[in-house]
């Protein structure tokens, strides 16, 4: 294992050190462990990418306790970082849109960039811009929703709403359900009773749901007016989370090709709002919301 120190602006690697230093964020109680891993010789990659370390440190009794860790790696374009994440069971996830607002601020706390930068990130779906506004919040481009059952990946047809839609049955009783990808998969079933809805019970058995090839992350909405939804969300791989941005995104847009909503809204999710917008069709999803640093740390390896 390795660990930085400092000497002036100088950066040095130590392999003969047994600690990692961390800083863990949130963004509305979706929380992470961030690690500059851009010197990182490709052992302690292996090494801090490894199931069992991620389980270990994301534990909430008795590691960091936290629903990911998201590693800054040097990128392989022009791109100012490319970032890996990992949820708390260990698997790796295509990009996360909460986890992007925390990295764009750890990328700002830790002087490789500026608040006045647009941020340039690489993940596994691709570039992702994020830009930090005056009031200090965070706004991302989230890119073009995915709404091709094949690349989401979904077996539901694509119906006349344009987007995929199916049946899925929960306790004896059939819903209509959509599903959308922001890069990864999201299914979506409004409802009006959202609180007396068993999350930990049918969000776990829909993520597994044969419909989704690569499982799903499972959104519950709840159109409240034209321009406000509520959410809850079972994410794949962490299970029920306190906020979900690409879900967030892909329950708005789905929202509105259903014809439930407007083109943007105000999403409140349990650990707090995100303003969703979608001005255009052909174009982007916009996710506006905030990022903050926790604590800084380290750990014995």
């Amino acid at each position: 294992m390795v660990v930085k120190t400092f000497l002036g602006n100088k950066r040095l690697i130590s392999p003969a050190m047994q600690t990692l230093e961390f800083t863990k964020y949130h963004g509305l109680g979706n929380d992470f462990i961030l690690i500059d891993a851009r010197n990182f010789p490709i052992s302690t990659i292996k090494e801090i990418t490894h199931p069992n370390f991620i389980k270990k440190r994301c534990s909430r009794h008795t590691g960091i306790g936290a629903d990911g860790i998201i590693l800054a790696l040097n990128p392989t374009d022009n791109s100012i970082i490319k970032m890996r994440i990992f949820n708390s069971d260990g698997s790796e996830p295509e990009m996360c849109g909460n986890g992007i607002r925390c990295l764009a601020k750890f990328l700002i706390d830790i002087n490789i960039s500026n608040t006045s930068d647009k941020l340039i990130i690489e993940t596994n779906a691709g570039k992702i811009i994020a830009e930090i506004e005056q009031d200090g919040e965070i706004t991302v481009d989230m890119g073009k929703p995915i709404l091709e059952s094949f690349d989401i990946p979904t077996n539901f047809e694509v119906g006349i709403c344009g987007l995929p839609q199916g049946k899925v049955e929960i306790d004896g009783e059939n819903y209509n359900v959509a599903a959308v990808g922001m890069g990864n998969p999201h299914l979506i079933l409004p409802i009006q009773n959202l609180d007396s809805f068993d999350l930990e019970l049918w969000g776990k058995q829909l993520e597994y749901d044969s419909h989704f090839p690569s499982l799903t992350n499972v959104h519950f909405l709840r159109v409240d007016n034209p321009n406000s939804l509520t959410l809850k969300v079972w994410e794949r791989g962490a299970g029920a989370t306190l906020a979900c941005g690409t879900g967030a995104c892909a329950s708005l847009v789905a929202a509105n090709l259903l014809g439930l909503c407007e083109n943007k809204a105000e999403v409140k999710l349990p650990g707090g709002v995100l303003f969703i917008s979608w001005p255009d069709k052909m174009g982007s999803v916009y996710m506006k919301g905030s990022a903050q640093k926790v604590y800084k740390g380290s750990i014995d390896i």
